[in-house]
């Protein structure tokens, strides 16, 4: 299983990027496909997932309303739209699969997304 993270960049306070995940291989391992954000000197934190079939999704309590995680129609290309970001939503963004909700045991190579005030 390959994942290929893109789309980051610098944008200013309130501003739009969207990230892309671009998967490929076995696919009963691409079950679940989840975005995580990471600062340094501190824990990897779970941003949003989707089911990859089903398209069932989930955020984390910070991001709920301002992020959109979503699929292509081919199933092989995950998005997050990002929206009114703020300066806390710097950090490097990886994107991961995993056969289940709770384990994700293949990660994209990260991207970085930073928000100036």
């Amino acid at each position: 299983v390959q994942l290929q993270a893109s789309g980051g960049g610098l944008v200013q306070a309130g501003g739009s990027l969207r990230l892309s995940c671009a998967t490929s291989g076995r696919t009963s391992s691409r079950n679940f496909i989840g975005w995580f954000r990471q600062v340094p000197g501190k824990e990897r934190e779970f941003v949003a997932r989707i089911n990859r079939i089903g398209g069932i999704t989930r955020y984390a309590d910070s991001v709920k309303g301002r992020f959109t995680i979503s699929i292509n129609g081919a199933r092989n290309t995950v998005y997050l739209q990002m929206n009114s970001l703020k300066p806390e939503d710097t950090a490097v963004y990886f994107c991961a699969a995993g056969v289940d909700s709770g384990s994700y045991g293949y990660w994209g190579q990260g991207t970085q997304v930073t928000v100036s005030s």
